[in-house]
């Protein structure tokens, strides 16, 4: 068996492919179930955020898990391989499992040790536990991902000031605008991102804000989180009477399609009246035709980058710190996935033994006659059953706990000549 992840992210591949490849949570349960259909994909996790598609796979055939994974892509994006492959990166076991660690670390963020992705990473796997696609092996590297990314944040400073996506955000609206603070501001979307722009934006002084949603209920929800702030609430049917007197909009939603562009635009911003887009979402909420408007800035996740380069040196001295727990980590899964080996003998020592408790059980049942084996079967099957467990537990505990590989597999090849064993090897 082996561990293969195939991907894109915000270093391989601009907005506009990222937002052809995304899938968005309510599809998740459906791709999960089309790469399980496929003949060499045995399990499957998706991790999709707005800066990256990942699809972790365990797989007996690797080459053509990793075929198969990419005619998915293909097929869910509507673009070619040949133009795909440009865009994907393909990591295979150590690999991976690293990349995940790191990934669940914020090693690999567009925003370094930013902590939203953790909580991604974990509805990845809550999510294909639901939809079974994560079995053994894939329950066991995000749970050393979870486990990795908990202690990076708690045992380091990465996570110490360091922003998300939303924060970035609102300081690249700093740096542009003159005077944040006495800014008009809407917020489209009412989710996880539009609450942390909230947070940023009070914490920059800024007390205008209107949050616009499809469900005004939820955007209610929202502005109750910050009872000491006058939050305007609209639907978003509304949004261009309310961006008319905006300086500064955000979008966040979940639409699959652009929700402004440069018709809707023009028909209500006066000519010498300057208005700011920063678009946060995947897919994009802004139409790339905004740009042509001279009244008009548009900013997307990629956009971001030129903020995140600020205090980057001190975020990679964290990361270099970071990287020495995740190298105790990718130990862990490693002695985990090694000890995987002893499965088979253990199984089929197990079967060999339960076989002869059978056999000289039926023997013995039938020397005592059948009213005595009747009234007393269950206790003398009690009774096999549980010698046989104590003899083989010693044996199998010490050749799991054998952390030294080469020694594990003298023991494995021991106990198969001894007892005769024709072990089929499950992993290579």
């Amino acid at each position: 068996m082996h561990i293969a992840v195939v991907g894109l992210s915000h270093k391989t591949a601009p907005v506009e492919v990222r937002e052809k490849l995304s899938i968005p949570e309510p599809q998740i349960e459906s791709a999960t179930g089309q790469l399980l259909n496929y003949p060499h994909i045995e399990e499957v996790a998706i991790l999709s955020t707005c800066n990256r598609l990942e699809i972790y796979i365990v797989t007996q055939e690797t080459e053509q898990g990793i075929r198969e994974v990419t005619q998915f892509l293909s097929e869910h994006s509507k673009l070619l391989v040949p133009s795909l492959r440009q865009h994907l990166f393909v990591l295979l076991h150590q690999d991976a499992v690293m990349h995940i660690l790191r990934v669940a670390a914020g090693l690999d963020s567009l925003v370094l040790g930013e902590g939203q992705i953790l909580a991604q990473v974990k509805n990845t796997h809550k999510l294909g536990q639901q939809y079974q696609s994560i079995k053994t092996i894939l329950n066991r590297l995000f749970k050393q991902a979870l486990t990795a990314g908990k202690r990076v944040r708690s045992e380091t400073s990465i996570g110490t000031g360091a922003v998300s996506i939303s924060s970035a955000a609102v300081e690249l609206a700093q740096m542009k605008l003159d005077n944040l603070a006495a800014c008009q501001v809407a917020i489209l979307g009412a989710g996880k991102m539009s609450r942390l722009l909230v947070q940023h934006l009070i914490s920059k002084g800024t007390d205008r804000i209107c949050i616009l949603n499809r469900s005004l209920g939820r955007a209610e929800e929202l502005a109750k989180q910050f009872p000491e702030e006058s939050i305007r609430t609209c639907l978003l049917t509304e949004m261009t009477a309310v961006i008319s007197e905006c300086d500064l909009v955000f979008t966040s939603t979940s639409a699959t399609e652009p929700i402004l562009d440069r018709a809707k635009l023009e028909m209500v911003l006066e000519p010498n009246r300057c208005l700011m887009l920063i678009d946060i979402s995947v897919p994009r909420n802004v139409h790339a035709n905004v740009n042509e408007m001279t009244n008009v800035q548009a900013f997307n996740v990629d956009d971001l980058k030129a903020v995140v380069a600020q205090n980057q040196e001190s975020r990679r001295r964290m990361a270099q710190e970071a990287e020495g727990l995740l190298e105790q980590e990718a130990e862990a899964f490693d002695v985990w996935w090694r000890s995987l080996e002893t499965v088979t003998t253990i199984s089929c020592l197990r079967d060999k033994i339960e076989t002869i408790r059978e056999q000289e059980l039926e023997k013995a049942l039938s020397r005592l006659g059948s009213e005595f084996a009747e009234k007393h079967q269950e206790v003398i099957e009690a009774l096999t059953r549980g010698i046989v467990n104590k003899i083989l537990h010693d044996p199998m505990v010490q050749l799991r706990a054998q952390q030294d590989v080469e020694a594990r597999r003298r023991c494995m090849q021991t106990l198969q000549m001894l007892f005769n064993l024709d072990v089929e090897e499950l992993f290579s």
